[in-house]
């Protein structure tokens, strides 16, 4: 167990950044971002700076910030800084550059140079260690760039706590989904907290980027989402726990994040989070409204509408309570918030949020005065924002607000003024938000007219008084302000005279002004109200002569007064009619002003009015007995004849049968009177109310016309407008009575209004508070349709100058008109269109209001129906003006010079050409916008137009797109017609479709031609007569110009003309006798010549639809060829082509390709027809047809590999149905075309080769079964060729199936014997030969699926028929198909073997026979022996195996090509191995000679073969086989001999040859020696030792060296190789040795070479001595003194010293280790030191450096002996032998230790 400290020490030494271990520097400094581990781990920082500083000063480049680090991170003393030799502050402030950087780098992060920068810091400072958390957070926003996954690569094992879940990532290298990382931020607080720190940190910096926001919001959102489903709890408490907590979490960064003002992005990001927050978190109002003050904190105007929407969101989740202050003031900051609020009302809800800040702002306004927000909420309430509910609420807080309101807070009332005006305006609203307005004064029971006059609105007295001018004041006049007393008041008004007798008469004056306001201010008062009523200056005692009493009273109730007042005033006129001297007058005049009253919008006022009808009514009960006085009749107006009175009846039935009945609904709703008034002079029968329900009053058309007349007069003469709208609304729903319209009546209204100017109108508008719009829309619509003078006075106002500057007058006279159109006579729409028309075109005027009127004459037009006459009309109204533009002068029109051309250039600045072109474009724009289909006679008017502006445009010099566009959407618009209605009829000799032809080639505009195109489209569908002999040029300028567009209209519209247009057309050519494709060649030409210039989405389809219309089965193969002979076969142009190819069906595509093959034979005719109207009509194309046919036949192989056509054919023709047996008919028909075709181009080798590439695809379209059925009627064909093709196609067939297949393998088998008999019956060699190779391609594959049909195969082919017939290339093939065969049928070939070895071996020795080898016949007849030799090698033996064996040797000798000795190498190899052991070395025995004869290569490839049958049989075969064995290499080591005798091949082997060849035999013996035992190699080696010395006469004495030469070198290898295990085995050759080493004469080389190898031997058997065989006294004596005798033979000058006699005298020194030997053997030496030739001398001292060498002690024993030899040496006369002994002396002193000078002196 470890101690502590060593337990300390290792957890320091794995905690460490420093290391001393090489491998582990290298492999930190390995760690690269852009460098492979193994370059940049030999990578200096020199180096590494160079690069990364170039990336640094790019980064300069792009942002000057980075320039800072130039001088810490980059500098150059940068490249010597080391991280663990800094102190800790000094690496504390490199941190802070590094996180620095860092954060300003992560914006680029996606570029080069930061990847190089970021580099340096990895690899200088290493920061993927020591700033490891800063470095992932900088590349997490880019986790799925490669980058990401290269930084993962090198991070170190211990990555931060927050990213640990990269863990699995870097250990697979992958980048981490975006799904992981939320999944983690959800789970991990600590990963969360991370990402919003790195991000709060760059935005602090202002080092943020869009990437960096993104990822950081879409990471917070989807965590903070996934947070609050986690924690998601049923219990209340553990749910607020939850929120709690995450809230703790979160609000540190969105408190930062939301007032970054100037991060916009963070903010919307941040809004984004709180969103959620607010949606999914079970947040309470205090959280959600401090989220809401922060976000308005810090929002900027970037930020306004995303925080604006977010606040709605908050809103939404948030109590129905008012919004805080700070909320409130920031959103009344908001430029147009209402609007805001609206914009965003389409796609969130802002009710909630308006709705607080409504409150708010309500609540501001009752505490602090804040007037300024009743706009705010005004808009808020009627804008459609809020709910019904929350309207209420608002509104009811304003009652509140208005009760709250006091003097503190509005001392001068103006607060009130405008509360009040507010809540006025709000009660009578219209719609839904009047509903609710109303619906919620009825819930709370408050009495808006009380707090009126409270409030002091825009008309109380104080400040209606003081509103008045001082120089309208008069002392007199009763004006009540502050402080004023009411007394001094009355006392004034009594005082006060009046200056007119009725206040309907003229504009109020200031007097009446003065007596309104008193009247307000005493209103609210009875007692007041009684005193002010019997004010002299009212003449109420004069009331029934007098109007001004009633008059005033009538002003009250019908102006913008108090509905409190207006009740009051009507109470008063009630009371005054009810006295007495009220009974004998007619108030007919009050009857207008009561049905105005009743029309009121608040109830009390309708109920007043109601009370006051009543009093009428009884006025008029019953009939008087005298005439009475009509009220009024004289001086209530200022004019005094435009009221005509109604009679007594009259009145009556106005009362009685049309106002009382109605009075109850009347005061319900504000609308019925008016609605039963029009309905009761309308209809002769006015029906009665509740009270009088079921009976009818018959009112005749007299009354109902005077009624009319009476009103109509009112309405005129009153000066109220108020009154004027709102009995106008009634009226005007009246068109006429008893043949008196109302426009009869009414029309002085309208020229009076009309009349006034705009100061004027606007004047009384604002005086009554009514909106001008309304009167104007009300007066113009007393003119009615078809009356001529109410038109005529419109017509008249609209080109008066001064109506011109009444906008709002000139838009209602354009609105009656259009609301009048459906009900006009035709001739009053011409005439009125004709105005309208020339008002429209008016010349510019310089008056803005002139310009309205032209476009409101213009708007009108396009918005009414314009019947076909006017249509018409206006065209017709064109062809003037055209013509006098476009044609000269009478008197000039011959003359075209230049004086013509200038006058083309001054007409196109001339206004009359912009009149005429912008009548123009008027008059088409709104024949297109009058639904042209209903108006098909507009057609040739049309066409007339178009062929205007064609010419009109040389003129203007523009294009005039515009206008032909409109023309010609028309025409397609109407051109349905004619197609539907047979009726109608298009003229074609017109020349129609030559103007669309000329159009569609002058015109640059896109839009133009597609129109163009689709009108000739649309015309050839319907009457192709007009425009198919202008098809063609049209198909010519499409190449050229629409087809390049890239719009899908410019698409529609090119597949609408090739659909409508080309079927006809060819329907046209099939009628001609001409070739069909021939003739549409022009027109296949634009459409190819135009496919670069499409546009590549559209290529497809529109190739596609060309090919359908024009017909696949006769067109689709010229397009293909065309495409094909343009482009060349690019990539592009060939997948492009195969798609189009795979469009279309199986039938379609076999035929398409069989034309195809027929159009490329057309090529080579001496005429060729149609390849010369299709092909070669480039600018640049080679007329070559064989250049032509190569680009054809290139493209073919890619159409026959199309998947698709593959998986079609072969699932039709698996049906066996009609269908397939077509496709198998085309298929035989197509192969038939190629193969023929293939034949034609034989001699052009690129096209045969393109063909064969065709060939080869072609037979894999069908399956084998269906391939053979295809082809079946072509092997039936007499023409052998195509037969032997036929079969060729089935070979190549043969050759791509799977032999897995079974379908395949039963068709293949089935086929056999029809091979068999194409075998035996056919003539032809070549068709016998490819018929033997499909035999052997399937049995290859399938024939041990069915070995009885395959071995009748193969008893065919060994036969006469086959292997037998005198063709060396079918020889060939049957022996390769026979080898196949006996591999299928191994011992069922046997039969056929008698037959077939024969022939192969006589075959084989043939083929050697000759001059010059055949080495096909050679190698095929090797394949069959070694497919025997593999599967059944009994059947080569005897005389078979000699014969073969020879034919090797020859076959050896002869020199033949690498793969012809590959092929007999590898057959004798299966047969030495295979072969029974004794056949076979019985026949290399007898095979020896014959070798030998054939000289080296033969010998060679014999022993090689022994060796390799060595190697295969085991130990007691080859025990048995010694004989055999043994003769074999006696022959073998005698090779040396037989090579140099006399009569042999002594020439052809080389001293260098023998010497390998001898190798190759001692190698082979030792194989043999290996495997047999003592016993039975002794006997052997004995015998060889014999055969050596005593086989040969006595006499050759040359013959005995060579074949001891061969023994010695055996037994070399043998003593060698063996080493002690046959030491013993030396007994042999000690007198054979000792024999040779006497008697050789070493001046013969051979002797020589002899004398060393006995020498080598006896050293390698010295050498491996190791029981003591050479100790032994008689062997050691046997050798040794004649080895020391040696040395004199060399002294004597026949040898040098040689290495070997020293080598095995010191190995014998060695092997006989005893003193006595030693002593013996150096004694001998001694005695030759002394020996007078020097040579001797040098040899034995060269012999005793070895021997001291080698046993070092043991052999100077003896030295005391030597002391006296090795003095004597030292005054040698030979200075060499003196050197020698030198070097012995320091031998012997560094193994003695001492020196030997003492001994030697």
């Amino acid at each position: 167990m470890a101690s502590s400290l060593a337990a300390q020490l290792a957890h320091i030494a794995a905690n460490s950044r420093t290391s001393l271990n090489s491998k582990a520097i290298k492999a930190s400094h390995s760690k690269s971002l852009i460098f492979e581990p193994r370059v940049a781990a030999g990578q200096t920082f020199a180096e590494i700076y160079t690069l990364c500083i170039e990336g640094f000063e790019e980064l300069c480049h792009l942002d000057h910030r980075f320039a800072q680090f130039r001088s810490t991170l980059f500098n150059e003393e940068s490249q010597e800084a080391d991280r663990t030799q800094m102190t800790a502050e000094e690496n504390a402030q490199l941190d802070r550059h590094v996180d620095a950087f860092l954060h300003l780098c992560g914006s680029r992060l996606r570029l080069m140079p930061a990847i190089k920068s970021i580099e340096w810091l990895i690899r200088r400072f290493r920061i993927h260690e020591f700033n490891t958390a800063i470095l992932i957070a900088t590349f997490l926003p880019y986790h799925t760039i490669p980058a990401f996954v290269t930084l993962l690569s090198i991070l170190p094992k211990d990555v931060p706590k927050e990213y640990s879940f990269l863990d699995p990532y870097i250990r697979s290298l992958t980048a981490p989904p975006r799904a992981a990382i939320v999944q983690q931020a959800t789970k991990r607080p600590e990963l969360l907290s991370a990402i919003s720190q790195f991000t709060l940190e760059s935005c602090r910096a202002r080092q943020e980027y869009p990437g960096l926001i993104s990822f950081w919001g879409g990471i917070m959102a989807e965590a903070v989402n996934g947070m609050l489903d986690k924690m998601r709890s049923g219990r209340r408490s553990i749910q607020l726990q939850n929120d709690h907590d995450l809230l703790q979490q979160i609000i540190p960064v969105l408190n930062e994040s939301l007032v970054m003002k100037d991060v916009p992005g963070l903010q919307i990001a941040s809004y984004m989070i709180v969103s959620i927050l607010a949606a999914k978190g079970s947040l309470d109002d205090a959280a959600l409204s401090a989220f809401m003050d922060q976000l308005v904190h810090g929002w900027t105007p970037e930020t306004l509408r995303p925080g604006v929407v977010c606040l709605c969101i908050i809103s939404q989740f948030r109590s129905a309570k008012q919004l805080s202050g700070r909320v409130t003031k920031s959103l009344m900051k908001v430029h147009n918030i209402v609007s805001t609020l609206d914009e965003i009302n389409h796609e969130y809800r802002v009710d909630k949020l308006a709705n607080g800040f409504a409150l708010a702002l309500v609540d501001r306004l009752h505490k602090k005065g804040d007037v300024r927000s009743l706009p705010v909420v005004n808009s808020l309430i009627v804008g459609k924002i809020l709910q019904e509910k929350q309207i209420k609420v608002i509104y009811k807080a304003l009652l509140v607000a208005a009760h709250k309101v006091d003097d503190k807070v509005d001392e001068d009332g103006h607060i009130r003024n405008e509360l009040g005006s507010t809540l006025v305006g709000l009660s009578q609203s219209w719609g839904e938000v009047g509903d609710a307005i109303r619906a919620a004064i009825k819930e709370v029971d408050f009495d808006i007219e009380e707090l009126e006059l409270r409030l002091g609105t825009a008309i109380r007295p104080k400040l209606a008084i003081e509103d008045v001018s001082e120089a309208d004041a008069e002392d007199d006049q009763p004006q009540v302000s502050k402080g004023q007393d009411l007394e001094a008041s009355f006392e004034k008004l009594s005082k006060m005279d009046r200056t007119t007798s009725s206040c309907l008469s003229q504009e109020p004056s200031s007097l009446a002004t003065g007596v309104y306001s008193f009247f307000l201010s005493v209103a609210a008062s009875e007692s007041n109200l009684q005193r002010f009523d019997e004010a002299p200056v009212l003449s109420r005692l004069h009331a029934p002569k007098d109007p001004f009493y009633f008059s005033f009273y009538i002003q009250i109730w019908c102006g913008p007064f108090p509905t409190l007042a207006k009740v009051a005033a009507l109470e008063r006129v009630k009371a005054r009619l009810k006295e007495g001297d009220c009974t004998d007058q007619d108030f007919q005049a009050i009857i207008p002003y009561c049905i105005f009253a009743l029309s009121n919008p608040s109830k009390k006022v309708r109920r007043a009015a109601a009370d006051l009808m009543v009093v009428l009514g009884d006025l008029f009960d019953s009939t008087p007995s005298r005439t009475r006085h009509v009220w009024g009749l004289e001086n209530l107006y200022e004019k005094r004849d435009v009221v005509s009175s109604l009679n007594f009846d009259a009145a009556k039935a106005l009362i009685h049968s049309v106002l009382l009945p109605t009075l109850e609904e009347s005061v319900l709703h504000e609308d019925h009177i008016l609605t039963a008034l029009t309905s009761s002079l309308e209809s002769s029968k006015a029906s009665g109310g509740v009270k009088d329900a079921g009976k009818k009053h018959y009112i005749s058309h007299a009354t109902r016309l005077s009624i009319m007349k009476f009103l109509s007069g009112h309405i005129i003469g009153t000066p109220l407008i108020a009154v004027k709208l709102r009995l106008l609304k009634s009226l005007n729903q009246i068109r006429s009575i008893s043949g008196t319209s109302r426009t009869d009546l009414l029309l002085p209204l309208l020229r009076w209004w009309s009349s006034l100017s705009s100061g004027s109108a606007q004047q009384l508008a604002t005086r009554e508070s009514v909106d001008e719009r309304l009167i104007d829309a009300a007066c113009v619509d007393v003119v009615v349709a078809n009356n001529h003078d109410g038109l005529q006075l419109l017509l008249d106002l609209v080109k008066d100058p001064q109506c011109a500057t009444r906008p709002s007058l000139i838009q209602s006279i354009f609105y009656r008109l259009e609301k009048m159109w459906p009900s006009m006579k035709a001739e009053v729409q011409l005439s009125t269109a004709q105005a309208m028309l020339s008002l429209s075109q008016a010349s510019a005027q310089p008056a803005p209001e002139q310009n309205q009127i032209s476009v409101e004459a213009a708007d009108l037009l396009r918005t009414v129906e314009l019947n076909t006459d006017i249509l018409v009309d206006f065209l017709d109204s064109l062809q003037d003006q055209v013509k006098l533009l476009t044609q000269p002068p009478a008197a000039k029109r011959r003359r075209v010079s230049t004086s013509e051309q200038n006058r083309s250039i001054q007409l196109q600045n001339s206004p009359e050409v912009k009149t005429t072109v912008n009548k123009t474009t008027f008059i088409l724009e709104l024949v297109q916008e009058s639904n042209p289909a209903q108006h098909p006679e507009l057609l040739p008017f049309l066409f007339l137009t178009l062929s205007d502006l064609i010419h009109l445009r040389t003129v203007v010099g523009s294009e005039l797109g515009y206008l032909q566009g409109l023309v010609l959407s028309s025409l397609l618009a109407i051109i349905p017609a004619y197609k539907n209605n047979k009726n109608l009829t298009i003229d074609a000799s017109v020349g129609h479709g030559d103007i669309l032809a000329t159009c569609i080639q002058r015109s640059s505009s896109p839009t133009v031609i597609n129109a163009a195109l689709l009108l000739v489209a649309s015309l050839a569908k319907t009457a192709p007569e007009v425009v198919l002999h202008s098809v063609m040029p049209i198909f010519t300028f499409m190449g050229s110009s629409v087809l390049k567009q890239a719009d899908d209209y410019s698409a529609h519209v090119v597949n609408q003309t090739i659909k409508e247009v080309i079927p006809p057309l060819i329907d046209t050519f099939r009628k001609t006798r001409r070739n069909l494709v021939a003739s549409t060649a022009e027109l296949l030409s634009s459409f190819v010549i135009a496919f670069e210039h499409i546009p590549s989405h559209r290529k497809h389809d529109l190739f596609i639809s060309l090919i359908q219309n024009l017909g696949p089965e006769d067109f689709l193969f010229a397009v293909l060829a065309m495409f094909v002979d343009r482009y060349g076969t690019t990539d592009s142009i060939v997948s492009f082509t195969t798609q189009i190819m795979s469009s279309f069906s199986v039938e379609i595509q076999l035929q398409t390709l069989i034309k195809s093959l027929e159009l490329i034979s057309d090529i080579f005719k001496p005429k060729p027809v149609l390849s010369s109207a299709l092909l070669g009509k480039t600018e640049n194309t080679d007329q070559d047809p064989q250049k032509l046919a190569m680009k054809q036949l290139t493209l073919l192989p890619h159409l026959l590999s199309n998947r698709r056509l593959k998986r079609e054919i072969s699932q039709l023709a698996e049906k066996d149905d009609m269908d397939s047996a077509n496709i198998r008919n085309l298929y035989a028909a197509l192969l038939e075309s190629l193969l023929t075709l293939a034949s034609t181009v034989k001699a052009k080798k690129p096209l045969y080769s393109r063909c064969g590439d065709a060939l080869s695809n072609l037979l894999n379209l069908l399956s084998i079964t269906e391939f053979i059925k295809s082809v079946e009627s072509l092997l039936d064909r007499p023409n052998v060729t195509l037969r032997q093709k036929v079969l060729r196609a089935l070979e190549l067939r043969v050759d791509n199936e799977s032999n897995t297949d079974p379908k395949s393998r039963t068709a293949l088998l089935a086929f056999l014997p029809q091979l068999t008999a194409v075998i035996r019956e056919s003539d032809d060699m070549n068709y016998k030969h490819t018929a033997v190779t499909c035999v052997d391609k399937i049995a290859e594959k399938y024939g041990k699926k069915d070995l009885e049909a395959v071995a009748a195969a193969a008893a065919t082919i060994a036969g006469d028929h086959c292997l037998g017939q005198p063709s060396q290339s079918l020889r060939v093939m049957t022996l390769l198909c026979l080898a196949s065969l006996v591999d299928v049928l191994q011992d069922g070939i046997v039969p056929v073997l008698p037959v077939a070895i024969p022939k192969a071996l006589a075959y084989l020795e043939e083929s050697l026979a000759g001059a010059k080898p055949d080495t096909e016949l050679h190698n095929a007849a090797y394949s069959f022996i070694t497919a025997l030799s593999q599967h059944i090698p009994y059947m080569i033996s005897g005389a078979y195996l000699d014969r073969l064996l020879a034919c090797s040797n020859a076959s050896a000798a002869a020199g033949l090509d690498d793969e012809s000795n590959s092929n007999r190498s590898q057959c004798l190899q299966f047969l030495a191995k295979l072969v029974d052991a004794k056949v076979l070395f019985v026949a290399m025995e007898h095979n020896w000679p014959k070798a030998v004869g054939y000289g080296y290569p033969a010998l060679v490839e014999y022993l090689n073969i022994l060796g390799v049958a060595l190697d295969k049989h085991s130990k007691a075969i080859i025990s048995k086989n010694t004989t055999a064995l043994s003769a074999i290499f006696l022959n073998a080591l005698d090779v040396r001999r037989v090579a140099s005798s006399e009569g042999q091949t002594g020439e052809q082997l080389e001293s260098v040859e023998i010497n390998n060849l001898e190798k190759t035999i001692n190698e082979a013996a030792l194989k043999m020696i290996y495997k047999l035992n003592d016993a039975a190699f002794r006997p052997i080696f004995s015998h060889l030792i014999e055969w050596a010395s005593t086989g040969l006469s006595k006499h050759d004495i040359a013959g005995k060296t060579m074949r001891q030469l061969s023994v010695y070198g055996f037994l070399n290898t043998f003593f060698d190789d063996l080493k002690s295990i046959v030491t013993g085995y030396a007994s042999y050759i000690i007198d054979t040795s000792v024999q040779i080493l006497q008697k050789t004469n070493l001046k013969e080389a051979n002797e020589r070479e002899l004398w060393k190898r006995v020498l080598a031997t006896l050293a390698k058997c010295f050498g491996h001595d190791q029981d003591g065989f050479w100790q032994a006294p008689a062997h050691f004596s046997a050798v040794a003194p004649l080895l020391v005798e040696q040395f004199l033979r060399a002294g004597a000058g026949d040898v040098d010293a040689t290495e070997a006699l020293v080598s095995a005298v010191v190995e014998l020194a060695a092997a006989a280790d005893s003193k006595e030997h030693h002593k013996e053997l150096n004694g001998a030496l001694l005695k030759l030191l002394r020996s007078d030739h020097t040579a001797v001398r040098l040899a034995v001292v060269q012999c005793q450096q070895a021997l001291t060498s080698r046993l070092g002690e043991e052999w100077l024993q003896s030295l005391p002996e030597m002391l006296p030899y090795i003095s004597e040496l030292q005054d040698d006369d030979d200075e060499v032998v003196e050197r020698e002994n030198r070097r012995w002396i320091v031998g012997i002193e560094e193994t003695l230790g001492e020196s030997l000078d003492s001994m030697l002196q």
